[in-house]
Formats: structure tokens, sequence, C-alpha cells
């Protein structure tokens, strides 16, 4: 019966992991500004732990039990960038822990996404 419970505990503990990560968290939703298209890319990782046990008692009644929990961390590290057919990544290094940040220096980024387009436009012509 343990068995049971213990797989009830990590149905619940999986789905609602699936609430939090799906592939839209890995690769997100682009976001257009000034013709160019930006793809956020992150790291998703995970961990989940379930246990439980039956504690004997003197009534022969059926006594569990258990618990489950899970943790998520996702971490940008890259956006994709495409310009008239033209796609570059655009990798975050270590500098940008937080999301925060790379909300933050998302003028700085596109002002870099720009001037690697207009390159290429040089490099063609």
């Amino acid at each position: 019966m343990a068995e049971n419970k213990i797989g009830g505990i990590m149905d619940s503990t999986l789905n609602n992991l699936r609430t939090m990560v799906d592939a839209d968290t890995i690769i997100g939703t682009p976001l257009t500004v000034d013709g160019i298209t930006l793809i956020p890319v992150s790291k998703v990782s995970f961990g989940v732990a379930t246990g439980g046990s039956d504690f004997p008692n003197k009534n022969n009644a059926e006594l569990f039990g258990g618990g489950g929990g899970a943790g998520v961390s996702i971490n940008p590290v890259a956006f994709i960038a495409i310009n008239d057919g033209n796609v570059h990544m655009m990798p975050i290094y270590n500098e940008l822990g937080t999301i925060d940040k790379a909300i933050n220096m998302a003028p700085e980024l596109l002002d870099k996404v720009k001037s690697l387009f207009k390159k290429d436009k040089k490099d063609i012509g």
C-alpha cells in the first residue's frame, strides 16, 4: 500500500514541477525590437526528492507518513539574434547571474546586436 502512496506523492510533485518548467522556459518567447528578433535561452536545473514510511501500530490500522519536494533554478545563458535571415548566438557570461541583470543590460545588448549585424553587411558589401 505504501508504494501507491509514495507514487501519489511523486505524481503530485512532478505535476507541480511541470507547471513551472516546460520547453518555453528553456527557449523563451521571441522579442522583436527595431527589426531584430531576440530569443532568450536559459539553463534549467531541478531536483526532486520523495520519501515515506509505514508506521507500526497496535490497532493494525495503516499509518503512513511521507512527503516530497522539488526545487528549480533558471538562469539565462544566451540570446539568439535574428535579423534579415542572419542568425547569431550571443552567450551571456558569468557576469549575469540573474534574469534581473539580463533585463538591465537589454539596451546594451540591443546595441551589440545591431553592431554585429552592421558588421555583417559591411563584410558582404
